[in-house]
């Protein structure tokens, strides 16, 4: 069943990426609630190598600030919520439960190109869904590349096999704040139908 207007709008089409946000706290229950919709989307092998860590507090908001290009300083230093989508290079450590049917962790032992391979694409894939998700819960997100991976990662998980993906503000945007729609390309631009 096709959803309605008003579901594509606050997905989609009346979407936007939010770059001012309200003072306005996140409660931790509603994330939860986003990662609850958002592990739901499939990835391969059901690998779910998506990690998430959010950043809340004044504390943890000054360690990412230096690691940040200067243009998302601000935004982000006033965004509630900074979610890192980061993916787990371990992940395959996890499939003899996500996926009993077969010993699908051998065919990622001693595979470090394939690890990083599937890790870094099905964990990008989940971050879409991430963002769906929490417009679907009523967030609004600012998602953004333009840090430091190199750094957030030594910052954040030195000693882990996570890594950094990119950067998700989350809150409630300010409208007023919102810069016009930039164009998208059309079907006819993108795609073919052989």
């Amino acid at each position: 069943m096709k959803l309605n207007d008003q579901s594509l709008n606050q997905l989609f089409l009346e979407a936007r990426t939010y770059s001012g946000w309200q003072d306005k706290e996140v409660p931790d229950s509603l994330l939860e609630e986003v990662y609850e919709l958002a592990k739901m989307g499939p990835t391969a092998a059901n690998c779910v190598p998506m990690r998430i860590l959010f950043i809340k507090t004044k504390s943890a908001k000054e360690r990412l600030k230096p690691l940040l290009d200067a243009g998302n300083v601000d935004k982000t230093m006033a965004a509630p919520v900074t979610a890192i989508i980061a993916y787990d290079l371990k992940f395959y450590e996890r499939l003899d439960v996500l996926y009993p049917m077969v010993n699908a962790k051998s065919w990622f032992v001693g595979r470090e190109d394939y690890i990083q391979e599937t890790a870094f694409r099905n964990a990008s894939l989940q971050g879409a869904y991430f963002i769906l998700a929490a417009r679907t819960c009523g967030l609004d997100c600012g998602p953004m590349s333009g840090f430091n991976n190199a750094e957030v990662d030594k910052e954040f998980f030195k000693n882990t096999s996570w890594r950094s993906n990119f950067l998700i503000n989350l809150g409630y945007g300010d409208v007023e704040k919102v810069k016009p729609r930039l164009p998208r390309l059309t079907f006819e631009e993108v795609a073919k139908i052989i």
